[in-house]
């Protein structure tokens, strides 16, 4: 059986690790921890590396951009 966590590190506690132990309770377990790089996750899908670049050729041309004004949200 695999399982894959995504938390932040603050999160793991000891009820994380006793939910651990029941779903695995006596088998050997393989703990690997690596820091998520968001970028590479975002440009994973190919649809969204696509609408991701496109976004960033138009904020460098300048084109399709929609103005905020911030006072608005105060």
């Amino acid at each position: 059986m695999t399982a894959i966590y995504r938390l932040n590190a603050n999160e793991i506690d000891a009820q994380f690790l006793d939910d651990i132990k029941a779903k695995f309770s006596d088998k050997q377990i393989e703990i690997v921890v690596s820091e998520l790089d968001e970028t590479e996750y975002l440009l994973s899908s190919k649809t969204n590396k696509e609408k991701l670049l496109a976004g960033i050729e138009n904020i460098n041309k300048g084109q399709n951009l929609t103005e905020v004004n911030l006072d608005n949200f105060l």
